[in-house]
Formats: structure tokens, C-alpha cells, sequence
């Protein structure tokens, strides 16, 4: 290859000057002028200039002109340039070259015929082998080396399994123990017991003495006895007192069937009941060893934190916090299998369509309830004359008319008499229930309003959360709110925490639950993240534990003091609709669009039990029945009972029974 050549395939970038410039021009000089690219299938005019043959060709069919100088052109005189095309041919060949890699540039030397030797090839091919040979190895050495890793790793994690494993058999070892000692201590407090009645019962007269020591010894372990053999606590002992008329049999059985039989009768009673009871446990067995787990390893880690400094952590016969925290949890859980409808009313017009109940809520002192909705009517009711009273329509105490639709209800906690409400044209008001007159109107809000809640350590304070994106906080002492917090999606639910006024959980259509502390409202202190749509209710179990509802059919429950999620309770269906959600310490409660409420223990993600609304007396048809949905509910503090309402007006007394 002459210099010539050569010097044309030198960068430019290494030439300087004139040299440079030349280099230039002579590659513009091989870029067709039409679509100045590198000539492809050089075609040369009559007048000497050469062009892409497809460039040239589509210009001629439009104009009978060059490109270049405008002399007059026809496709006849066009001409193939085969020296520009074989020096750009050669070009893009070098180019190639100066790019492949050598192996790339040996095979296309040896397709070009180049001459190699027999000697040059067995060393190439030798060269070649132990490259080859080198490749490999370090190929199965680093696969070796992931492999080696991933064991490593799968050991590690295994070791800690393992090591949690053992450490779980610990606790539950311990616990066995525990539990069992317990258990010998009752049995020989019940021996003890039978013993004492036996004396009693052959020597009345003369025993009294002997008895009476020794019920001061033994009596607090027998009626610990006696409450864990019979399988109920003094709690339900406790409601059935408070109810009055109320004849509520915790255990679901009648009494006239236990008294036909005597001790032989509930005996069976008590056995079939601890059959059911282990069933439930068995069907849930998953969650509940979750949650025993969880507290045990908690209760540990809490230990070592404290640094051993608390060991007395003890509550009674050796338990531990932990157990102890289960065992109520287990206790409570088993109680329960089912709702007992107590009483039953009506809503107004059953068949109009504005029957539907927004908000059902019990009074300060759990005497009074009041519902509202869509019939723009607050209605308050005597709890006690609803359950005893067998009448079928019952009329309320009071009845308030008001302007507009209502979405929210909410009692103040310390005025007995004052309830607020909130309405569909943004307007918050408070009503005196005894004169039936309202007492303050708030109408800041420029939507609807979903949502309103007094404060339960400060009477005077409530907020109020509306489709116009705003959290309201007012004082029923001034005529303007006190305070607004602005967000970016509409407000679903608001909710102060029962243990302080200056906390408020808003649920968003965003998904999200924004944790306010209203002395810094710039920013929530956390935004609780985990729903997939609206959030629309939020409620508090307790000082750190708060409850929400979304319409993508599920529960959450959440530590706002951790800023972490607890659990996800699912089973309802809620995708559409406003199907209310209440709590207490223990339980979780919501309807679902199927027409049924749903009930949850907190500790356990799958419901306790449901009760589906019915219309025994009324034959709707299939589509009708399925239209309706539960629309409200609401616990009588921490009772079993609750309230329930659905879409069609019909409201239910429930109570939770074995």
C-alpha cells in the first residue's frame, strides 16, 4: 500500500495545518451533497458531480436539475462512478479494521488470503489452547466463589433461624412450665373447694368455723378456679349486671337447659364449650402464634434493653408480661363465635331510598344514641327502651331537622347534652339535644364535609376534615375555626387522639394517614403508608394504637408512637361505599358491602365473626338484596354490644356471643 493511501486513513486529529485542512476537504468531498452522508452506489452527472444513485434518481423525478450547479440534468445522463465507489469501498474496510478487534482483524486477514505457515499456525493454535485453558479456570472460579457466597449466606440465615428457633422453644419451655404449675395450683384449689362443700354439706353446723378459715386462704385461687373450669370472666358477669332487663347468656345456652340436669348438665356444657374453643384456636392457630411470639420476643429484647434492670417483670404466678399479654389475648378471642341480635329497629320509610344511616353514636354515659344521614334528620334514641321494649318501630327521644344531608356525627364527652355534626355543604354544627336548638354553626368549609370529632380531654375543642382539602380545628368558644392545615387530596376522616388534644389522625383520598401534632402544623409527624385507596375512617384503640379503613377492603392497624404498622385485617368487602368502622380495646368492627359487619380481634388478622343483615319479611329480589350495604356502626365502650345500621334503614343491636 503506497503513502498515499496510508496518509489518507491518518486521524486528523494528528495533522496540523495544511495537512489538516486537505484531510477536510477530502471527506466532504465523499459526502453526497443531497443527504451528506458517505456516498452509497456512486452515480456521476454530466457536469462531473457525483451523488447517492437513490438521492439522485428521487431529485430527478421532482426537477430535471443538478443539485449542485443547476445545469440542465436527465436520468440518461447519469453514470456509474466505479472508482469513487471502490475507494470507498477500501475506506470502510480500513475503518473497520482500525475498529475489530485483532481476533477480528487475523480471520479477516485469513478470509483475504493472507499467507501463514504451518509453524505459525500450531503456535497460534498452542497460544490460543492455554488462553482458553486460563479463561476457563478463572470462569469456575468465580462460580465457584457465588456459589461459595450463597452458601455462606444460606448458613448464616439458617443459623439465625435456627437460633430463633431455639430460643422460641425456650420461651415456650418456660411458659410450659409456668403454665403447668399454674395449672396443678388450680386443680388443687378446685380440690380444696370440693372438699369445703362436701364438709359443709354433711356437717352444716359444725364445719362454719373450719370454713370460714379457710376461705380466707383459698377463696381468691377457687374463684380463679371457678372462672377459668366455667370459661367465663367476671367482665360478662359484669355486662349482664349493667344491661338490666338484658338477659344476655355469654355462653349461648338457656338457662331452663342447665337447670333441668344440675352439675351432670354443665359439665357436658363445659366440655362442649372447651371443644368449640379449641376449634377456634386451631382454625387460627397461625396468627395466634405470631402473636405469641412476637410478645415473648418483645418482652425479651425489652429486657436486655433495660439491661435486666426490671426482673421482677412478673404479673402473677410466675407469668410473664408476655404470656400474660397472650393468655388475655387467647382468652378473649375464643370467647366468642357469633352476633346475637338483641334488638332490631326501623329507620323511617323502609322503602325510601333515603333511609341510608351516616353516622350511629353512643352519648357520653352509653344511655342515648343518635343516628344521621341522607334524611337530614338527627334522631337520638333511648338505648335501654330500644333493647327492652318488644315494639318493632321505636320513636326517638329527640329529632332534629337540618338543612342538608349529614356524614358524621360526634357527642362531646364532657357536655352531656351537645352533639356535633357535619353535613354535606361543608357546614359543621353543635346542637343542644335537651332544647333541639343548634348552638354554633361553622360554615369555613367550602365542600362537603366528611367528618367531625370532639376532643376527649378538652370539651371545648373539635375538628373537622372536608372535600375542600382542608383539617379544621375549632374552639366552641369563638365563632371562626383556630386553625387550618391544608393538604393536596380531599379529607375523608378525622380523629383526635383520645389521650391528648393535640394530636389529630386525618385519612386522606391520597391512601395515606397524616399524623398531625397540631402545635406544628406545617408538617404531620408521620404519614402512614400501606392502602391502596381512600382512607375512610381512622379510629384509636388506645393512646398509640390507631385503626384505619380504606375502600380497598382492608383494616390496618398502626403504632403512632413507633411509627410502624402492626397489622392488615381482611375478609369484608368495602370498595366503594362508606361502611363505617369502630373499635375498643380489644375489637375491631366494620360493615361491608355484602350487608354484613364484620368483627376483629386486633391480634388476629382474619375476622372473629360476622352477622349478615336480613329481610325476613320482605322478598326482595336477588339484584335488590345485594344493592344493600352496612352504612354504620358503633361499640358501646367496652362492652360486647354494638350498633349497626345498613343502607336501608334498618338498625340492629348486636352482641358478642360464644
Amino acid at each position: 500500500m503506497g503513502e498515499g493511501s496510508t496518509a489518507a486513513v491518518v486521524p486528523a486529529a494528528e495533522l496540523k495545518g495544511d495537512d489538516a485542512m486537505a484531510l477536510a476537504m477530502a471527506e466532504k468531498e465523499l459526502l453526497c451533497p443531497i443527504c451528506m452522508q458517505i456516498i452509497k452506489d456512486a452515480f456521476l452527472t454530466a457536469c462531473g458531480h457525483s451523488f447517492c444513485y437513490m438521492c439522485i434518481a428521487t431529485h430527478l423525478q421532482n426537477k430535471s436539475d443538478c443539485p449542485c450547479c443547476a445545469e440542465f440534468l436527465t436520468p440518461s445522463q447519469l453514470f456509474p462512478n466505479f472508482l469513487l465507489d471502490k475507494l470507498l469501498k477500501k475506506k470502510s474496510a480500513h475503518q473497520l479494521s482500525q475498529t475489530a478487534s485483532p481476533v477480528e482483524q487475523f480471520r479477516q486477514s485469513l478470509e483475504q488470503g493472507y499467507e501463514v505457515s504451518i509453524k505459525e499456525l500450531d503456535s497460534l493454535l498452542s497460544l490460543v489452547a492455554e488462553k482458553k485453558r486460563k479463561l476457563e479456570q478463572e470462569e469456575a472460579e468465580r462460580n465457584m466463589q457465588i456459589l461459595l457466597d450463597f452458601l455462606h449466606c444460606l448458613r448464616k440465615q439458617k443459623v439465625n433461624e435456627l437460633n430463633e428457633v431455639q430460643n422460641d422453644l425456650h420461651y415456650i419451655k418456660e411458659d410450659l412450665n409456668v403454665v403447668e404449675r399454674h395449672r396443678i395450683e388450680l386443680y388443687r384449689a378446685r380440690d380444696r373447694c370440693s372438699v369445703k362443700l362436701q364438709m359443709r354439706s354433711d356437717d352444716p353446723v359444725g364445719m362454719r368455723s373450719h370454713t370460714s378459715s379457710m376461705d380466707k386462704n383459698i377463696s381468691g385461687v377457687a374463684c380463679n378456679s371457678c372462672n377459668i373450669q366455667g370459661g367465663v370472666n367476671s367482665a360478662n358477669f359484669q355486662y349482664m349486671k349493667d344491661e338490666g332487663n338484658v338477659q344476655v347468656n355469654p355462653l349461648g345456652t338457656q338457662s331452663k337447659d342447665a337447670s333441668l340436669s344440675g352439675p351432670t348438665s354443665q359439665h357436658i356444657s363445659q366440655s362442649g364449650l372447651a371443644v368449640v374453643r379449641k376449634k377456634r384456636v386451631h382454625a387460627q392457630f397461625n396468627d395466634l402464634q405470631e402473636f405469641y411470639l412476637q410478645k415473648r420476643r418483645r418482652m425479651v429484647n425489652h429486657l436486655e434493653n433495660q439491661e435486666k434492670k426490671d426482673k421482677a417483670i412478673v404479673t402473677r404466678e410466675g407469668y410473664s408480661s408476655g404470656l400474660a399479654d397472650f393468655q388475655s389475648v387467647l382468652s378473649t378471642f375464643t370467647r366468642y363465635s357469633r352476633l346475637r341480635v338483641i334488638a332490631e329497629l326501623r329507620h323511617g320509610d323502609l322503602f325510601h331510598a333515603a333511609n341510608i344511616v351516616s353516622s350511629i353514636e353512643f352519648d357520653r354515659d352509653d344511655e342515648l344514641f343518635a343516628t344521621a344521614g341522607v334524611s337530614r334528620r338527627i334522631k337520638v334514641f333511648d338505648f335501654s327502651s330500644v333493647v327492652n321494649e318488644p315494639t318493632d318501630v321505636h320513636c326517638p327521644v329527640v329529632e332534629m331537622a337540618t338543612r342538608s344531608k349529614l356524614s358524621c356525627l360526634s357527642w362531646n364527652k364532657f357536655t352531656k347534652n351537645h352533639i356535633a355534626s357535619s353535613d354535606y355543604e361543608g357546614i359543621v354544627t353543635i346542637w343542644d339535644v335537651t332544647t333541639r336548638q343548634s348552638v354554633m354553626e361553622y360554615e369555613e368549609h367550602e365542600k362537603r364535609a366528611w367528618s367531625v370529632d370532639f376532643s376527649k380531654t378538652e370539651p371545648s375543642m373539635l375538628v373537622s376534615g372536608s372535600d375542600d382539602c382542608k383539617v379544621k380545628v375549632w374552639c366552641t368558644k369563638q365563632e371562626a375555626s383556630v386553625l387550618n392545615i391544608d393538604m393536596k387530596a380531599n379529607i375523608c376522616c378525622v380523629k383526635f387522639n383520645p389521650e391528648s388534644s393535640k394530636f389529630v389522625a386525618v385519612g386522606s383520598a391520597d391512601h395515606h394517614i397524616h399524623y398531625y401534632d397540631l402545635r406544628k402544623p406545617c408538617h404531620p409527624l408521620h404519614v402512614f403508608s400501606g392502602h391502596k385507596k381512600a382512607v375512610s375512617y381512622v379510629k384509636f384503640l388506645s393512646n398509640n394504637e390507631l385503626a384505619s379503613a380504606s375502600t380497598d377492603s382492608t383494616l390496618r392497624l398502626w403504632d403512632v408512637n413507633e411509627n410502624l404498622p402492626v397489622r392488615t385485617f381482611r375478609g369484608h368487602s368495602n370498595e366503594k361505599n362508606f361502611v363505617g368502622l369502630t373499635v375498643n380495646n380489644e375489637f375491631l368492627a366494620c360493615g361491608s358491602e355484602t350487608n354484613e359487619v364484620f368483627v376483629y380481634h386486633k391480634a388476629i388478622s382474619k375476622p372473629a365473626t360476622w352477622h349478615k343483615f336480613g329481610s325476613p319479611d320482605v322478598e326482595d329480589s336477588e339484584e335488590d338484596a345485594g344493592s344493600y350495604f352496612i352504612s354504620a356502626v358503633c361499640w358501646k365502650s367496652e362492652s360486647p354490644t354494638m350498633l349497626a345500621a345498613n343502607s336501608r334503614g334498618t338498625i340492629k343491636v348486636l352482641v358478642l356471643a360464644a
